[in-house]
């Protein structure tokens, strides 16, 4: 995706990164290319529309490992359930027998 920066806001400079892996329910072979894909592009969408920059994507069959660097203001628990959340609802849209 892009490479790791120093943030610079008005009134701090920060260096985030969160390590995420979310697995699929009950660790089911579902990740697909095209579910990857699906990914991938929802997780470019998520850049445009929050502070949240995917530095690396890495997918298995069964889970998937995001290395995110956000800004100061979003907790971990926000930015893991934005990412969750919207990643699942579009791939449940676009690939539905997932």
């Amino acid at each position: 995706m892009s490479s790791s920066t120093h943030i610079h806001k008005s009134h701090n400079v920060s260096l985030l990164l969160y390590h995420l892996v979310c697995s699929t329910k009950y660790r089911r072979l579902v990740l697909s290319p095209k579910v990857e894909r699906i990914l991938c592009q929802t997780c470019l969408d998520i850049q445009y529309r929050y502070e949240i920059h995917f530095l690396e994507i890495g997918t298995d069959k069964d889970h998937v490992h995001f290395l995110i660097q956000s800004v100061p203001t979003y907790s971990p628990t926000k930015i893991a359930r934005t990412v969750k959340s919207l990643t699942a609802r579009e791939i449940f849209f676009h690939a539905p027998g997932v």
